[in-house]
């Protein structure tokens, strides 16, 4: 009961009574189902989804985030139900239960494909309430702490996907208290030696160092002071990840990483931020360049703050955060600050930042929407989580945020989709630059348009935000979807008319249904399937009118001469795919064997048509690619195959006894023989024979070149 009453007390210093009582007959629900459940470590389950409500009640989230927080594993472990939620604890709570159970039945992979489809749910839950990954997020933050209890794989596993996924996400909405300590506790599992030697150095500059800090620190509350300004002056140190990340990413020792201590300054509001960075200016050395103004230019996840970073007394470097305590509470608590100002009655002083957020969802809404494919989505969703900013202008003034690397097209995209289509070059500070041209902080930019312009597939190689990456993708795609129709409807109407069938006389709902029987969804999509190879123009005749390919057998065994002895059956060897039950036939003009890579053509009268792919004839079947099928061998051949061989030998007796007692020894027959004079000392033998397969082809070749008469020996093409 300690816990609960922990959570009703956090709850009480500012909740109305109504919104306790609504958490407490959650506890009291949630600890009769979770009664006898236990958790890795041995404690009662119910401490965890208490433990879970009072992350967040440091965040101050209202009563129906708590309640569903202390709900949130009900439906998925326990005999209770959703309508039983929705009925003792009204729509809100049930429906923040709901989405937080379906995020809850998503498993993370390494694997890409299951990653994105994944991240596709949690965009989904978030568009519709932050609450919903607000209390996943703690969910994670509180299984983090307790994941000591796990074996290894699975701590590195929930380690890894933490830093991947649920830390860039808390970033993203500004919930940095969360994404700093989802980020050390990754890190703790994915790298325990890192983290124990680096935890260890940490501590002991702590001891080295804390004079200094101390005697900065009074040094500017001092000064403050002496000014008239009201200010927090707090020492603090860098999280363990991010010290590790900047040590990585910059290739620095520990003791080469110099601001591992900051200060952080709060004031009352804006303008004493200004005048206390002038004081800090005035007291330490500025370093260039390491000046940055969130304020009048916030990141994309609505943080404001001013950082500059100075030499101190001591030789060595140090940052400074100067920020309204308001815009604190937003850096800490993230879009989690809006629900604080929500229960006090009052407007949110971050509202703006709950706008963003949910600009940011639509913007991902609508390239999932575009995206190809999970692995192209997780791509662009990528580039928006890890954001490292540029700041540019648009010929009107504005500002617009944007990654570092980002290009006039970019920023095109950036403005609108249409802007970023037409786009044919830039102005960059009054001068015309190219269209690969990287965009720097402050840059001027106006984009030149033309109606007539499409985007050119070469952009993808430069472009590096997700928007314009997605919408250039969308079009190219549309624009060959359009071509792969049509090219489809052409190759099917050829085969038809191969059957006698006009194409104007098959009625709209008999392509339907082909289309539903190859599981696409009309018959648009069938032709596109057609255009792009992926159904086979001869499976949908076949399945138009069955029979047909069976027909064109029938015609071929009733011709006579060299037209019927061009017909070499495959006896169910070869597969024609998409054509299942289709007889398949062997080439007489290349002798097609087992472990041959090998196509499939269409022939009037002989049906499907198996040749080698380096038959010489397949030059003349290029102008008909709607005969074309895929074909492979079966996993298991059966019989003997014709194969045409061609040896030069010394014009010696007993010659050909030789190799034909090899052939015999070796398991082969010899189907036809023909011997060819070529000037008295060499003569040309051509075998046909029958052997197995490619191995067994390979091994009597190998025993008739070490015949001392065989010069050469080779396989014909056709």
């Amino acid at each position: 009961m300690l816990r609960i009453n922990e959570l009703i007390e956090a709850a009480q210093a500012y909740l109305p009574a109504e919104d306790v009582d609504l958490i407490h007959r959650a506890y009291l629900l949630a600890a009769a189902v979770h009664e006898g459940q236990q958790r890795a470590s041995g404690e009662p389950y119910i401490t965890h989804p208490i433990e879970v409500a009072r992350i967040l009640a440091g965040f101050h989230m209202d009563g129906a985030c708590l309640a569903a927080a202390v709900l949130h594993d009900v439906v998925e472990d326990t005999p209770a139900t959703f309508d039983q939620i929705q009925r003792q604890f009204g729509e809100e709570v049930a429906m923040l239960v709901d989405g937080v159970t379906k995020l809850g039945q998503v498993h993370f992979e390494t694997h890409e494909e299951a990653q994105a489809e994944n991240f596709r749910k949690m965009l989904l839950a978030m568009s519709q309430d932050l609450r919903v990954i607000i209390i996943k997020l703690a969910d994670r933050l509180h299984n983090m702490r307790t994941l000591d209890y796990l074996s290894e794989n699975k701590r590195r596993r929930v380690g890894r996907e933490t830093l991947e996924i649920f830390a860039p996400i808390a970033s993203r909405l500004g919930l940095n208290r969360i994404k700093n300590e989802l980020e050390d506790l990754s890190f703790k599992h994915l790298y325990p030696v890192r983290y124990r030697v680096l935890s260890e150095q940490v501590r002991k500059e702590r001891g080295n160092r804390a004079h200094i800090t101390d005697r900065i620190e009074a040094a500017i509350a001092r000064d403050l002071e002496e000014a008239g300004l009201d200010a927090d002056v707090i020492g603090r140190e860098k999280h363990l990840y991010s010290i590790y990340r900047k040590m990585r990413s910059k290739g620095l020792s520990f003791e080469e990483v110099q601001d591992i201590y900051a200060f952080r300054i709060l004031v009352e509001d804006v303008p004493t931020c200004y005048q206390v960075m002038g004081r800090v200016h005035n007291l330490f050395k500025p370093i260039p360049g390491r000046f940055k103004d969130y304020i009048a230019i916030p990141k994309a996840n609505g943080y404001q703050s001013l950082h500059t970073v100075v030499v101190n007394p001591f030789g060595g470097v140090m940052e400074f955060q100067i920020r309204s305590r308001e815009m604190h509470e937003v850096a800490e608590a993230g879009v989690a600050a809006h629900w604080k100002y929500k229960e006090k009655g009052v407007t949110s002083p971050d509202r703006r930042k709950l706008e963003q957020s949910y600009a940011w969802l639509q913007q991902l809404l609508q390239i999932q929407q575009e995206a190809g494919d999970s692995a192209e989505f997780l791509e662009h969703v990528k580039v928006d989580l890890f954001p490292d900013e540029v700041y540019v202008f648009t010929h009107k003034g504005e500002i617009l945020r944007l990654p570092r690397g980002a290009t006039p097209v970019d920023f095109a995209y950036a403005v609108h989709t249409e802007i970023g289509h037409q786009c044919v070059g830039a102005r960059i500070n009054g001068r015309i630059t190219s269209l690969r041209t990287p965009l720097r902080n402050g840059d001027r930019v106006e984009i030149l348009t033309d109606p007539d312009h499409q985007p050119n597939s070469s952009w993808l190689h430069f472009v590096v935000t997700g928007k314009a990456r997605s919408a250039i993708r969308h079009f190219l795609q549309t624009q060959q979807r359009e071509k792969s129709v049509a090219l489809g409807r052409g190759m099917l109407e050829r085969t038809m008319e191969g059957v006698g069938v006009p194409f104007a006389e098959v009625p709209d709902s008999a392509l339907r249904e082909a289309a539903e029987h190859f599981h696409l969804q009309s018959r648009e999509a069938l032709f596109e399937a057609i255009g792009r190879g992926t159904v086979l123009a001869p499976a949908v005749v076949q399945h138009l009118f069955p029979g047909y390919l069976d027909r064109d057998l029938r015609v071929a065994g009733a011709l006579g001469g060299e037209e019927a002895e061009a017909v070499d059956r495959g006896n169910g060897n070869v597969l024609v795919r998409g054509m299942e039950g289709i007889v398949a036939n062997l080439a007489r003009c290349c002798y097609p064997i087992p472990r041959d890579e090998i196509v499939g053509f269409i022939s009037v009268g002989r049906g499907v048509m198996v040749h080698r792919k380096d038959c010489p004839n397949l030059h003349e079947l290029a102008h008909h690619p709607e005969k074309w099928v895929d074909v492979d061998w079966a996993p298991e051949t059966k019989g003997a195959f014709p194969v045409a061989i061609q040896a030069v030998v010394q014009n010696t007796k007993g010659v050909l006894a030789g190799m034909a007692s090899a052939i015999a020894e070796d398991g082969a027959n010899i189907d036809n023989v023909l011997v060819e004079d070529r000037d008295g000392v060499y003569k040309t033998i051509a075998l046909t024979l029958e052997v197995e397969g490619r191995d067994h082809l390979a091994q009597i070749m190998r025993i008739m070149r070490g015949l001392g008469a065989v010069e050469r020996i080779v396989r014909k093409k056709g």
